[in-house]
């Protein structure tokens, strides 16, 4: 015979064999839940129109629900109401779940225009519970006046950017009154003007008392005479009413004059191309109103595409005078791509060089692209209309190593560079200030931690002003994966470099004398922080150029700069 089993195991055999107290659960072990649901049934007609501060006569909707687990809240925009019995209206109520779940619930809403919702009006009714898809029911009505008024249908007007002695586009205002029985008459502050016809604009503008009840739409424009955030207001008057104000806004731009110099100018190395051009332009010869030059570079590319890598490259402008060619502008290409994620490409204050860039300037581009890949370059100038900080500007180059990145200054190795010059300013100067452009490359040894020199790792060069140190440059972080050329895949764009990022102008470091050093002279030197290259993994390079810019009220000449 067999043996019966006794005590719990028997137990638990029958309860299984049974299925008794088990729940069913779904494979992975959780209990399977139902979304909740909210179901609406019919909609709502215009209210049609209704006396401000009055409310019309209610219509109904149904709603109901399943599987809610939280109160279902049912929301009135403003000038709509609701109610669940037809009786008590607010902007919302509330139904639980355990009513919505297991009935058909009918709510009532009605339209109650508060005193400025004039004319047309719309609103919603939302239908709310947590997990459920939430619903909406739109209302319409239109409120009517029960005393002289006057609305409009905005508040304010902002005109935005406008240049100066210019005039913007028309914003339109509509403009409604109700029980009047006099003229609108709207006076204009500020550089703006009102118009009714979009045709004729002045200060003032009125609206006939045979018009004045129902909508106008005027129209209204900025005129900047100066520079700078301008503002105005439109007061909208009529006897009966109180007066209505609407603030107008906008900003003055200085008259900006456009130049565009190289033109979809391609660079590249082999299959005819040159990494380099060099052409002459006619800039403006009168420069006694210009107050700021703007450089902007746009880099296209061709249907091959652009080039792999991110490259040296710059802008340089001849000075006459000495022969030298003048670096205006550096910049690293992006990989693969160009800089239409930019609307005018990079951007470039070359203001120090205005006494160069006037009338005819020879300019030359440069990019060190060793494909036949080519980059299309365009260079256009905003010279920019205002009263300049100083009419007279003189420049001379005091380090010009920027050829290309490996012609610059050997880093960490003994070199034949000469980094000291002595330096004379002219006696009527008023303001003296130093223009220096640096970026490292090579991946020289030992590096600092993961960052070989001088790519990649961040040092603090010093400026020495008669043997002291005056100024320094800190090459470090420019936060690249920021940069809005952010299209330079499978490019290594996004990791910071010293001082520099691919896809971006690389910065001018401004050093400003404390005084106009006017007449005075003094020694320069650039010192870089010490590091030695141990000559494992090539070399180390800084390509700088450094510049002293003076400025007067009188005609100045040149800083003499001499070995």
């Amino acid at each position: 015979m067999k043996k019966i089993k006794t005590g719990l195991g028997v137990v638990i055999m029958l309860l299984v064999a049974l299925n008794i107290g088990c729940s069913k659960d779904d494979s992975s072990g959780n209990t399977a839940t139902e979304k909740p649901v909210i179901t609406l049934a019919g909609q709502f007609t215009n209210f049609g129109e209704v006396d401000v501060l009055s409310v019309s006569a209610s219509q109904s909707v149904d709603v109901s629900a399943q599987h809610l687990t939280e109160a279902l809240t049912v929301t009135a925009s403003s000038n709509f109401q609701v109610s669940l019995d037809d009786v008590d209206f607010s902007n919302t109520v509330s139904l639980s779940p355990s009513e919505v779940n297991t009935e058909t619930i009918t709510l009532y809403a009605r339209f109650s225009p508060q005193e400025t919702a004039i004319g047309p009006v719309s609103g919603t009714l939302t239908f709310q519970s947590s997990g459920a898809d939430q619903k909406t029911l739109n209302m319409q009505g239109a409120g009517a006046s029960i005393a002289p008024i006057i609305v409009t249908d905005q508040a304010s007007l902002n005109f935005g950017d406008v240049q100066m002695n210019q005039i913007s586009e028309a914003a339109m205002l509509t403009i409604t009154g109700d029980h009047l029985e006099d003229d609108i008459t709207l006076t204009v502050t500020g550089n703006f003007e009102v118009s009714g016809d979009n045709v004729t604009y002045d200060s003032s503008l009125t609206i006939p008392a045979v018009n004045a009840n129902g909508a106008n739409t005027v129209y209204v424009r900025f005129l900047p005479t100066e520079i700078g955030s301008a503002m105005g207001a439109i007061a909208i008057q009529n006897a009966l009413t109180t007066n209505v104000d609407v603030t107008l806004i906008g900003n003055g731009l200085p008259v900006t004059h456009n130049y565009v110099t190289f033109n979809q100018q391609p660079l590249a190395f082999g299959s005819g191309y040159s990494q380099s051009a060099v052409q002459t332009f006619n800039l403006p010869s009168d420069l006694s109103n210009i107050a700021q030059i703007k450089m902007f570079l746009q880099i296209d590319c061709p249907s091959s595409g652009c080039d792999d890598w991110d490259r040296f490259a710059n802008v340089k402008v001849k000075d006459v005078e000495s022969g030298n060619w003048y670096e205006i502008g550096r910049y690293i290409t992006p990989y693969w791509t160009g800089t239409q994620q930019l609307d005018r490409g990079l951007e470039f204050d070359v203001t120090d060089f205005k006494s160069l860039l006037t009338g005819a300037v020879e300019l030359r581009i440069y990019i060190e692209n060793w494909t036949d890949k080519a980059d299309l370059i365009t260079v256009d100038f905003d010279y920019i209309e205002g009263t300049p900080d100083y009419p007279y500007y003189a420049v001379s180059e005091v380090l010009g190593y920027h050829i290309n990145s490996i012609d610059g200054v050997p880093y960490g190795v003994p070199h034949s560079f000469d980094l000291d010059k002595s330096v004379s300013i002219p006696a009527n100067a008023e303001s003296t200030h130093l223009r220096t452009v640096i970026s490292g490359w090579g991946h020289a040894t030992p590096a600092d931690g993961s960052r070989p020199c001088a790519e990649w790792c961040y040092r603090t060069h010093n400026v020495l002003i008669n043997g002291s140190g005056m100024f320094s440059h800190y090459m470090g972080p420019l936060g690249c994966a920021a940069n809005p050329v952010s299209n330079q895949n499978p490019g290594n764009w996004q990791p910071d470099r010293a001082g520099w990022c691919p896809g971006m102008a690389v910065p001018a470091r401004i050093d400003a004398f404390g005084s106009s050093m006017a007449g005075s002279a003094f020694t320069f030197a650039y010192d870089f922080e010490d590091w030695t290259n141990d000559g494992n993994n090539g070399g180390a390079f800084y390509a700088t150029s450094t510049y002293v810019v003076v400025k007067s009220t009188t005609p100045i000449t040149k800083p003499t700069v001499a070995d």
